[in-house]
């Protein structure tokens, strides 16, 4: 209580400084944005006042009025929405090709979470990894996790389950170098070659050095098939049980299911791990289509470590009836919708008429499970809703700049367009605080213990990750057809209070780079 009261007590006199004198030093600020209406992050309702910004931090929020001829830039919001900059807690792309993310910027987005589904780069040395991306610099801010099953690839661990102690040993070892490094935690992808082999032991295992650093383990869990689902959130729940950490579902999905009440049987697992005392959340992107390789198609048997050519010559029968039936089961060939050369843009429907062949066979003969990605149409619009609605749950794009799916260009957009603007589905700030607030938290950014300078708010001290927007303005562009245009109507984006896009035109700048995160002394 004395200490908020001092530190109340403090603002008071350095805001009253910067009105009557410009700066208690006589320092420049860099930015002052005026008549904002500001939706802070927290889900609390929108206020007016000014925003002013120093070195990349918020110095001020509120009524102020610092003389202007010591502010370098002043804009003049004009009642638009203020916000912080969106957090997508699901990313995917290589800050060395494409540092500048302009995908991820046009939506809003000014940190993405890399490292994801298990496979992240530079696990040989994280630290130099992070400095090679930072000498690059990037767009927007970049969050890093250590891979699952980069790990078991790293320590050249057989593909089977229940691996040798020493394996799982090494591969502890390389995962707290990265915690060390500044790591936000671990990613596993279940469902992915490598990761499908891991046991409960293993899990629980690589999670707990997670848990002693208080990092996240986000997962893709095992199946997320309708008949799957409610045992994979299980499994995730006793790895955060067995360890301790906090545990994310990545892009949380029913495939076939179409009953909304199947969607609350899952958020009641969590809601009932929450009160045993497991943390547990989740993130979700606003598309029906889920983007993978064509691996998820085809059996087990017919994956890494078998060899697929035996599989063909041996069983092919069986294979094609397989295929087939998954296929179908999946809403038939006219549901998956290449990504890939040289089929992109086809579905499977119309590659197979373009050969003059069963679908089954093209997968054979022309595909193979290491052949292609696509989009696969699965899922239900209302379930997907219901997982929206949840206040556990955050928004996420699972996309990329190359990904031939809408959902890495525009998710963050459509959330605003479609499901504020157009079906009234939540508030708008209850929206901004699934895109900032809530991501930020999850993650640990707006901890000051974790990391140097916390950001997912609009306070005092937090970083000046801003957005200047007319919610009526904001569209997502990008379609199933031509997935790779970008999102309009975010008129200033600013990364670390650097403009990177300046009245909707998108510039070069490279303001950010790779939040570390800190690992307190008590730490292992």
């Amino acid at each position: 209580m004395i200490q908020n009261l001092l530190r109340s007590a403090l603002l008071f006199l350095s805001l009253l400084l910067i009105s009557c004198t410009g700066s208690a030093d006589d320092r420049t600020y860099d930015l002052l944005i005026t008549n904002a209406s500001i939706a802070d992050g927290t889900g609390g309702e929108i206020t007016q006042g000014n925003i002013l910004v120093h070195n990349g931090v918020i110095e001020a929020v509120g009524e102020i009025d610092p003389d202007r001829s010591r502010v370098t830039t002043v804009i003049d919001a004009d009642g638009r929405i203020v916000s912080p900059g969106f957090i997508d807690t699901h990313s995917h792309g290589n800050p060395l090709d494409t540092p500048r993310f302009d995908n991820f910027l046009s939506m809003g987005v000014t940190t993405v979470s890399l490292g994801q589904d298990g496979r992240s780069p530079g696990l040989d040395d994280v630290n130099a990894w992070m400095d090679e991306v930072d000498q690059t610099g990037t767009g927007p801010n970049i969050v890093y996790f250590a891979g699952h099953n980069s790990l078991r690839q790293a320590v050249d661990a057989p593909r089977i389950t229940g691996l040798d102690s020493s394996y799982i040993e090494e591969m502890q070892t390389i995962l707290q170098r990265a915690l060390e490094a500044g790591a936000f935690g671990l990613t596993t992808g279940l469902e992915y070659d490598h990761g499908t082999f891991a046991d409960m032991d293993e899990l629980v295992a690589l999670a707990e050095p997670v848990a002693d650093a208080g990092a996240l383990v986000m997962s893709h869990m095992r199946s997320e098939d309708d008949d799957e689902i409610e045992a994979s959130v299980r499994e995730l729940i006793s790895q955060g049980r067995g360890s301790g950490a906090n545990v994310h579902a990545s892009h949380i999905k029913i495939v076939f299911g179409d009953d909304p009440g199947q969607a609350e049987s899952v958020l009641a697992l969590m809601d009932e791990a929450r009160e045993d005392g497991v943390q547990i959340t989740a993130d979700v992107y606003p598309y029906t289509a889920s983007f993978t390789g064509i691996a998820i198609v085809f059996p087990e048997w017919a994956l890494p470590p078998n060899d697929f050519d035996e599989v063909v010559e041996n069983r092919r029968g069986e294979l094609a009836e397989y295929l087939r039936n998954r296929v179908n089961l999946r809403n038939g060939p006219e549901a998956t919708l290449f990504g890939t050369d040289p089929w992109a843009g086809m579905t499977l429907a119309e590659v197979a008429d373009e050969l003059d062949k069963p679908f089954e066979d093209v997968l054979i003969d022309d595909i193979g499970p290491r052949g292609a990605s696509a989009a696969y149409f699965v899922m239900d619009e209302e379930v997907m809703k219901r997982f929206m609605l949840d206040p556990h749950v955050m928004i996420s794009s699972d996309g990329s700049p190359t990904m031939r799916h809408p959902r890495g260009y525009g998710s963050f957009a459509k959330i605003i367009r479609q499901y504020i603007n157009e079906e009234n589905l939540m508030p708008l700030e209850e929206a901004i605080y699934k895109m900032s607030g809530l991501p930020a938290e999850t993650l640990g950014l707006t901890d000051t213990s974790k990391t140097d300078t916390p950001r997912g708010l609009i306070r005092e001290g937090f970083a000046a990750d801003l957005l200047i927007f007319d919610p009526a303005d904001v569209r997502d562009n990008a379609t199933f057809e031509d997935p790779h245009q970008y999102a309009e109507g975010f008129e200033w984006v600013f990364v670390n209070g650097t403009a990177v896009i300046d009245e909707g035109v998108l510039n070069q700048t490279l303001p950010a780079g790779v939040i570390r995160r800190k690992i307190s002394s008590n730490s292992y």
